[in-house]
């Protein structure tokens, strides 16, 4: 296996920026799971030899974060958090949801291959947002079964970005600019339809406008002064 000129400029672009080569391990996985999709033993043994470090190196690095894949995974990844703020606003709602629309259970693997649920996590860190999940590493928060069904609906045809290469040779459909750019950070160009003005909005705003009067805004020069009283000396003074 040899990686893409691509990827094996972007990993040496990643080593001649850090001091020491073995720090750019990190966007090297990344680079190769653009282009692949997962790490296999063979990409490790290459970005060893890019990066000049042994293969083990490589290795401990890939199989200690969860966010790097050693066998093949949906074309999306699904995380979804049980944690306190989550449960309380609904967490077990929305997992009892992703069962049944995605007929999987947690760490499976959609029948038609779109989807990675790849697990329940104790903790996101989007507690302000619950209830959250994150798909593709991209925070969806305040969620609903609806709100579910929106975002994973936007997302089931898309590509990740491994699949980017078939859209110039025809294999998937182009499409706009916007959404190739959304589909190389792994997040839906769109995830529902924008909200529109009604079509006499801005008339209507201009005839309000136009009859109510307006307040003026406080200053120093609108209204009475409040004046300060002197001070009455007190009894030591007099």
């Amino acid at each position: 296996m040899t990686l893409q000129a691509e990827t094996r400029s972007a990993i040496e672009r990643a080593r001649d920026r850090y001091p020491r080569a073995r720090s750019a391990i990190l966007p090297a996985l990344w680079a190769v799971q653009h282009e692949q999709g997962l790490i296999t033993p063979d990409a490790m043994t290459e970005i060893a030899g890019i990066l000049q470090v042994t293969p083990s190196d490589v290795e401990a690095v890939s199989t200690f974060y969860s966010m790097y894949f050693q066998r093949p995974h949906g074309r999306h990844e699904v995380i979804v958090c049980i944690n306190v703020s989550c449960a309380l606003r609904g967490a077990e709602e929305i997992v009892d949801h992703l069962e049944r629309s995605l007929a999987c259970a947690s760490g499976e693997t959609t029948a038609d291959g779109a989807f990675t649920w790849s697990s329940t996590v104790e903790c996101l860190g989007g507690c302000g947002g619950a209830p959250t999940m994150q798909v593709d590493h991209h925070f969806q928060e305040n969620l609903t079964p609806e709100r579910v069904d929106q975002i994973l609906g936007a997302l089931r045809s898309t590509p990740t970005p491994h699949e980017e290469a078939n859209v110039q040779s025809g294999g998937v459909a182009g499409g706009s600019a916007d959404a190739q750019k959304a589909r190389r950070r792994g997040v839906p160009a769109t995830t529902g339809p924008a909200p529109t003005e009604p079509p006499n909005a801005a008339s209507e705003a201009e005839s309000t406008e136009a009859t109510t009067p307006k307040e003026p805004a406080p200053s120093a020069t609108t209204g009475p002064g409040t004046k300060k009283r002197p001070r009455r000396p007190g009894k030591g003074a007099q």
